[in-house]
């Protein structure tokens, strides 16, 4: 008898603490109204391809940064600098890009947290090579870019897309296909 009290005062003196099936806490539902306006920072890192006939290793990495501001739920604006180099080049030398660009986006806003989005851009490109016969081109470039973006929060959103790069010179083309993956950070 004297365990069956100690159970039952152990008992309702724990009853109190006994979770319930309302008392879990419920995982944040995806708010499909963020913030859409205002200053955002990015970086992205992946892989490219430069179109150039004479390359060994015409793949390498790609990274860039940038600076934006979203004006409402469809339409930003970006300034990024994007970098992409140590291409192989015939027979012995290498090639490196570096574009600054002046981008602006349409996202395809949603009731999920997946935003598609189609951009443009325009600006100027610089690719150098150290490989004898291909000459140093400098000038305007022109972007294009494709992707969708996923939001983790109202803040930070992750971006997979492609990109398609091209530095317009007199003499030559230097198209390059890019596909990175990075972050936004809303402010």
């Amino acid at each position: 008898m004297k365990y069956l009290l100690s159970i039952l005062i152990v008992g309702s003196a724990l009853a109190p603490l006994q979770a319930r099936a309302g008392d879990a806490p419920q995982a944040p539902a995806f708010d499909p109204t963020p913030s859409y306006s205002g200053l955002y920072i990015r970086g992205d890192f992946g892989g490219s391809y430069l179109a150039l006939g004479n390359t060994s290793s015409p793949t390498n990495y790609v990274g860039d940064v940038g600076i934006g501001y979203a004006f409402d739920q469809n339409f930003r604006t970006d300034l990024t600098f994007n970098t992409s180099g140590n291409y192989g080049i015939n027979p012995s030398g290498s090639a490196y890009t570096n574009l600054l660009l002046g981008n602006v986006y349409y996202d395809f806003r949603n009731q999920s947290a997946f935003t598609p989005y189609i951009g443009a851009g325009v600006g100027y490109g610089w690719e150098w090579s150290n490989s004898p016969g291909i000459s140093n081109v400098q000038g305007v470039a022109v972007g294009l870019a494709a992707g969708v973006a996923y939001d983790f929060n109202r803040n930070l959103a992750l971006d997979v897309g492609y990109r398609f790069h091209d530095i317009l010179n007199g003499n030559q083309s230097i198209p390059e296909h890019q596909v990175a993956v990075g972050l936004r950070v809303k402010f």
